[in-house]
């Protein structure tokens, strides 16, 4: 498996794993020909984010299949098992069938991203992911000429999952992008974190990465692409339509019908940090707005 490294904002902006970062610095060039420079200067605009330790990341976050406290998925994933794995890809594809996760790793350029993490519940961070963009996988099963989305599914282990025991969702947890969102450069499979194996309750072994929408279109633990001409139903969407659209674009101008999506609060700096301004897309407007040219943001949110 190849290694390239392509950087979106640089590590004074990430939140810091103290002992393997080492405070080196890491260079603002991209490579490789994608077309990310503007992101870098959106995020450096804010204020410099709150550090956070590599166990703030893996210790907060929502996995509910694991538990819906902001710690249950840290202190249940290690049930989950992820070797071996496989991802079926079927639907709109040329060579559908069960691919196993050493041959994906084997086929694929590992890139490190540093993107913006924002939650649709207010808060936020800076992750240095590793993986590889999800485009390059979709080609790679030969996306056909009528496939218009990609719908993704979560394993569902209840042995090894408990949350999962309980109807907070309808489960499988099912997510969708459009085609061209799928595609995009910035659209990624991450398979680490900080250079490490991502962990257990952030995904393993590999989940989808969209910077600008919120996280929880990001789903975890991916064991089923399907390529398909219809829009694909999504987990939060069936849950409440009115408050998760398919979208989920980050949009400071639309708010979640209980809360503000206004600001955040980066996670860090305790229950009364400093909330900061969100940025439209998350502040990757620059380069995926054109993908919603024409669409009424507050009725396709």
């Amino acid at each position: 498996m190849a290694h390239r490294w392509i950087n979106t904002l640089t590590h004074d902006d990430v939140t810091p794993l103290a002992a393997f970062m080492n405070r080196r610095s890491v260079m603002a060039g991209l490579a490789a020909g994608v077309g990310l420079a503007g992101i870098g200067g959106a995020a450096q605009a804010q204020d410099a984010l709150e550090p956070n330790s590599y166990e703030d990341i893996t210790q907060y976050n929502n996995y509910y299949e694991f538990g819906t406290g902001k710690n249950d998925p840290a202190a249940n994933a290690h049930m989950l098992t992820t070797e071996p794995w496989s991802v079926k890809i079927d639907g709109l594809v040329d060579k559908p069938g069960d691919y196993a996760m050493a041959d994906i790793m084997d086929a694929m350029t590992i890139e490190e991203r540093i993107y913006r993490f924002r939650c649709v519940e207010a808060w936020s961070m800076v992750i240095p992911w590793n993986g590889f963009e999800l485009a390059d996988l979709l080609t790679m099963a030969g996306v056909q000429t009528d496939a218009k989305y990609v719908a993704f599914e979560t394993a569902l282990r209840p042995d090894e999952m408990p949350g999962v025991r309980f109807p907070v969702l309808d489960w499988p947890y099912v997510e969708g992008l459009r085609l061209d969102e799928a595609m995009h450069p910035l659209t990624i499979m991450a398979t680490g974190i900080y250079g490490k194996p991502i962990p257990n309750q952030n995904g393993a072994p590999m989940r989808l990465v969209v910077p600008w929408k919120y996280g929880f279109k990001s789903i975890k633990s991916i064991v089923r692409i399907t390529l398909t001409d219809k829009e694909p139903p999504t987990s939060w969407n069936k849950a409440n339509a009115r408050e998760y659209g398919f979208y989920s674009n980050v949009n400071p101008e639309v708010d979640h019908p209980r809360w503000s999506q206004a600001s955040e609060r980066p996670i860090g700096g305790g229950l009364f940090a400093k909330r900061k301004p969100t940025l439209m897309m998350n502040g990757y407007a620059d380069e995926v707005a054109g993908l919603y040219d024409g669409m009424d943001l507050k009725v396709h949110f």
